[in-house]
């Protein structure tokens, strides 16, 4: 439908309108439906001083050693009174605890941070990026891309609302940062449903998400009004080098593995042994990380310890099970929970270690109890005469006999046959001294009895 008046075209009402709506827009620089992004006014440092911008890359996989340097450098950053702090962003992402815990470092710097994405800043790394006062991008590099995997309804509804807080708290578009993770959001010209949102920087500034593009550290630094600032990088040392590594979750799940398998096979053999301290020095490495990445503190592993104490004294001094055992398990559980940040993460290492040490243990006890290595780490099957142990060389005479345990048999120990002290095991079984036992069968210099059922 149409007027005309003069020889002039005159539009419709709805259509004038829709036109001026869209030429507002385009002057914005936004697409419809996105909200008002603050501008951000250049840093002006004092007149004749030359600012000084603390440096912190950020590269690889984010975890939680990385994030404890990440808040050693802002600390520095801050009692050194840098102008501002620059984070030096390419990082496929990480964990999601360590991204909050170098947002929470971010948001409360105290000082004026940026965010210079070199190549990509996803996942993890983009609510990093989010964070900073300024965000710079470098041409071809991009953002977002911030899905969780499992993307579970509870899980997505979580990090979105995260993404979308610190982006608010910034004057960013809420709702460019919550669709990089939800993908039911759809922004019209931008993303569709079902599609997560990663936006390439040359986008990301026409949006007025980022900020602008740079080509180097010195450039983003004088985008953000720092120009002629002089950069200082920081780097981690060799302890948060060697926590990163610690404290990534596959390292962490074997660990905890090696350790709960070390303290298995001592305790199923007589003395100390390597097992044993393996075991121990893997613990070790498990908590000091943690210690050191901050995530837990001397009462965890003290509780480890009392948790580690109270099964000692169950197997070795209290009949049954259950007065010290029960406690005993609790407070060792309960250690290595508080290890933890977040609920997903200590399951997933917890529950793979022990479902691993279960394998690994039933497997040796089951399989090589037999071979000379199995002999040495479940049984000692010979010891010195004066020690007042006889090992016969054949042993079949003893096959339908009956005496009682000496020592725990766990599942070896020794055992009081017709006055005689003999080694013996079990099938597996662990018996407490007193228990009376039948000998089943010799097996070359190796005896094993079963618990003497009463009549």
């Amino acid at each position: 439908m149409s007027d005309r008046s003069g020889g002039a075209r005159v539009r419709p009402r709805h259509i004038r309108w829709t036109r001026w709506v869209a030429v507002a827009m385009l002057v914005a620089g936004l697409p419809g439906g996105l909200g008002a992004t603050r501008a951000r006014e250049p840093l002006t440092p004092p007149p004749g001083t030359t600012p000084t911008v603390f440096v912190v890359p950020i590269r690889g996989v984010i975890e939680l050693g990385l994030a404890a340097f990440v808040e050693r450098a802002v600390a520095e950053a801050r009692q050194a009174g840098a102008t501002a702090v620059m984070v030096d962003l390419d990082t496929p992402g990480g964990r999601v605890d360590a991204g909050e815990a170098i947002r929470d470092a971010l948001l409360e710097a105290g000082l004026p941070t940026i965010a210079f994405v070199s190549r990509r800043a996803q996942s993890a790394g983009a609510l990093v990026a989010l964070a900073c006062d300024y965000l710079i991008m470098a041409p071809g590099s991009s953002i977002g891309a911030a899905e969780p995997i499992p993307a579970e309804e509870k899980i997505v509804s979580a990090l979105r609302a995260e993404f979308e807080a610190t982006a608010q708290a910034r004057g960013r578009d809420g709702r460019l940062a919550a669709a990089m993770v939800d993908k039911s959001i759809e922004i019209p010209g931008v993303v569709e449903a079902g599609k997560i949102l990663t936006l390439p920087a040359s986008q990301a500034v026409q949006l007025g998400f980022a900020d602008a593009l740079a080509q180097d550290r010195a450039a983003a630094a004088a985008a953000a009004g720092l120009a002629g600032a002089r950069l200082v990088e920081r780097f981690p040392n060799w302890a948060e080098r060697v926590a990163r590594f610690l404290t990534e979750p596959t390292v962490s799940s074997l660990l905890l593995t090696v350790g709960f398998l070390g303290l298995l096979y001592e305790l199923a053999s007589a003395g100390w042994g390597v097992a044993g301290s393996v075991g121990l020095a893997s613990l070790a490495l498990f908590f000091g990380a943690r210690l050191l990445t901050g995530l837990a503190g001397w009462e965890v592993v003290i509780l480890f310890l009392v948790g580690v104490a109270l099964l000692v004294l169950e197997l070795v001094a209290v009949p049954g099970f259950g007065i010290a055992g029960i406690p005993g398990l609790v407070a060792v559980f309960a250690s290595l929970y508080l290890s933890f940040r977040d609920v997903r993460s200590a399951i997933y290492v917890i529950g793979g270690s022990v479902a691993m040490t279960a394998l690994v243990g039933a497997l040796t006890f089951r399989y090589f109890k037999v071979s000379r290595t199995g002999q040495r780490i479940v049984l000692r099957e010979r010891q010195a005469p004066e020690q007042g142990y006889t090992a016969p060389s054949d042993l079949q005479r003893w096959v339908g006999r009956t005496g009682r345990a000496l020592t725990p048999l766990r599942p070896g120990g020794a055992i009081e046959v017709d006055g005689e002290r003999l080694d013996a095991s079990t099938e597996g079984e662990f018996l407490e001294p007193g228990t009376p036992v039948r000998v089943v069968r010799a097996e070359g210099l190796r005896i094993v009895v079963r618990r003497l059922q009463e009549p």
